[in-house]
């Protein structure tokens, strides 16, 4: 098969849609083809839309937004759009054939912006750790060595595109989900502030604030101009971020002043060193960043390495897995228990149920009060810099509902990725770069974050870093583009 569209980001191919060089039917076929091409190995999409992907391509009404004619995946987790079937990654929802009767705002945002999904892609049950390798979806597989895991619970956006499937696919993060898979897959994924993109009409908020919404990519600026398009309060949203004051497609071409970044190099809990090649990862970041003109020194909030905030956010998690796992009985119709659900879902479950309303309150009110403490920093700083994940992408397996006991995979899961969850429980914006792979060619992300509202300056740091040590050219194991003549 010739096709010439899946090394193409999806503000290239949108431009070439809007040039009249191709069409919109054109490169969701392509897409699709890729699909079928990648995913028996892959494991990225669970879920084919193809039919209706299709018929929204031919239709002469669709929406001239930035994105025109570009096909995209739609994680199964959130982003619903009436009559498509929604799992969330668990067997119950899945073989009762649920499909939610409304869209999500999100979805309509996407659709505004000329976007075409083609599938729903793999998660963990529930989006709740930090692997893709689900009892009722199976494993989604790294493409730059299918024996590795693809992070998660974003897993299957992140591998799609990676393998150039798609050039853009919906992700969402409670604790790293957008991050940590793109780390894992060598992509740009980008955490927006606390209630820059709204949740509605389902939700004021999810997890008491800790969940937002976005996408993984593999350019910056299909990062920047995905925030464009899905940004902004909803009606009757709690609360908003700040609105930019420049679209970020255009500020993202800004140069930046001199920053002060600190770096952030150990763990926020307990003495386990952080991977060599992680470590590695953070000095070809300093020395870009440096040599963009910016002080980069050893610094980090002090109130990051208090270690109850590890401990109350799993209170919030908990909590919020065992109201979850209600919703989906309620919508199945089903008495839930532990036959219906994986093991390590229902021990979250368990220990959410022994939390009481008060300890619940108690823990929302303190993380509060130490998002204060750790936010601070930022007056005297812009940026921290970190690895994004503790370790290189982990094997699969590691993390398994067969593997670990539930108690292991918990640990577990806190040792891979320490650095994320804070910044869903700050709100601040992150974003982790594929600056570096290592020895075995794996993907090592490192992450940058911003105070609360600046996803400008992180898009124009990042930005920089994309100029300076270009990622665009390097290609994984398993990619469904046609490989670049000679």
């Amino acid at each position: 098969m010739n096709d010439p569209f899946g090394d193409l980001d999806a503000t290239a191919l949108a431009a070439l849609v809007r040039d009249g060089e191709t069409s919109p039917l054109e490169l969701v076929d392509a897409a699709i083809a890729r699909v079928e091409a990648t995913n028996e190995v892959l494991g990225a999409v669970v879920t084919p839309l193809f039919e209706r992907a299709r018929q929204q391509a031919r239709d002469p009404a669709l929406p001239r937004g930035p994105f025109r004619g570009v096909p995209c995946l739609w994680k199964d987790l959130g982003c619903h759009r009436a009559g498509d079937p929604l799992s969330m990654g668990t067997r119950l929802l899945r073989e009762s054939g649920f499909a939610p009767p409304t869209d999500s705002l999100l979805a309509e945002r996407f659709t505004a912006a000329g976007l075409i999904p083609i599938g729903r892609t793999n998660t963990p049950e529930f989006g709740l750790t930090v692997t893709t390798e689900s009892t009722a979806l199976g494993p989604a597989r790294n493409p730059w060595n299918p024996a590795h895991s693809t992070g998660g619970s974003s897993g299957g956006s992140a591998a799609a595109v990676a393998a150039r499937v798609v050039p853009i696919a919906h992700a969402n993060d409670g604790g790293g989900s957008i991050r940590i898979p793109a780390s894992a897959c060598g992509l740009v994924g980008l955490k927006p502030s606390r209630g820059r993109v709204s949740l509605g009409p389902d939700f004021g908020d999810q997890w008491h604030g800790l969940v937002c919404e976005g996408v993984v990519t593999r350019s910056v600026r299909d990062a920047a101009t995905a925030l464009d398009a899905i940004e902004g309060p909803g009606v009757g949203d709690p609360y908003a971020a700040p609105r930019p004051t420049a679209p970020y497609r255009q500020a993202m071409h800004l140069r930046p002043p001199a920053l002060r970044i600190g770096v952030l190099r150990r763990r926020l809990v307990g003495d386990a060193p952080v991977h060599d090649d992680c470590q590695a990862a953070l000095e070809v970041a300093i020395e870009a960043l440096e040599a963009l003109g910016h002080r980069v020194e050893e610094a980090a909030p002090e109130a990051l390495f208090e270690p109850q905030a590890p401990i109350l956010f799993e209170v919030l998690a908990t909590t919020h897995a065992a109201r979850i796992v209600e919703e989906v009985a309620l919508l199945t119709g089903t008495e839930a228990g532990p036959e219906h659900f994986e093991a390590y879902t229902w021990h979250l479950v368990e220990r959410g149920r022994a939390v009481s309303g008060a300890a619940y309150i108690g823990a929302y009110e303190w993380l509060q009060t130490w998002s204060r403490r750790v936010a601070g920093w930022w007056g005297d700083h812009d940026l921290l810099l970190s690895p994004t994940l503790a370790s290189p992408p982990i094997e699969l397996g590691l993390l398994s509902d067969s593997g670990a006991s539930p108690l292991e995979h918990l640990a577990r899961v806190f040792e891979y990725a320490p650095f994320a969850a804070p910044f869903n429980i700050t709100g601040q914006p992150a974003v982790s770069l594929p600056l570096f792979w290592n020895g075995d060619d794996l993907p090592i992300g490192v992450q940058l974050a911003a105070g609360a509202g600046r996803e400008d300056l992180l898009l124009q740091v990042a930005a920089g870093l994309e100029r300076a040590r270009p990622w665009a050219d390097r290609r994984p194991q398993i990619c469904a583009a046609t490989p670049k003549a000679a």
